[in-house]
């Protein structure tokens, strides 16, 4: 018995030594608060927006897409500030509303005051990088 309980331990130790750098792969995501996509903007930067539920399984599709390609590409997180935006805590609020949000899982990028793409429920690897790389470009 002692001999299983060691040989587990172990092999759980190995795996997440293993696993857990692995996660680190994108820098932060920050929870939206009243001000902050408007404070981000005034500093001249480009912001990501995600509009999301944790019950969404879309949004859940978008959000491994994206830390997969932000994974892949660190320019992105040098380019742009991510934001999360509670959908359930959000929905009626003006940072939804006038942008006209349509649903959750929509995501934008934003630059000053020009909205410069949305992704409206698309959970393709290549649409929501176009989106990413529109972001990329305009934070450059």
């Amino acid at each position: 018995m002692n001999r299983r309980h060691f040989l587990l331990s172990t092999a759980a130790a190995g795996l997440t030594a293993t696993v857990l750098p692995g996660t680190a792969f994108a820098s932060e995501t920050l929870d939206y608060a009243p001000g902050l996509i408007e404070k981000e903007l005034s500093a001249g930067k480009t912001v990501f927006v995600d509009y999301a539920a944790s019950w969404c399984g879309t949004c859940a599709r978008q959000e491994r897409v994206i830390n997969a390609l932000r994974g892949a590409n660190p320019a992105y997180d040098q380019a742009m500030v991510f934001v999360r935006v509670d959908w359930d805590d959000y929905r009626q609020h003006e940072v939804t509303t006038s942008r006209k949000i349509p649903r959750r899982s929509t995501l934008l990028v934003l630059k000053g005051n020009q909205e410069l793409g949305r992704v409206v429920a698309g959970t393709s690897e290549a649409q929501i990088k176009s989106l990413m790389d529109t972001g990329l470009q305009a934070g450059s």
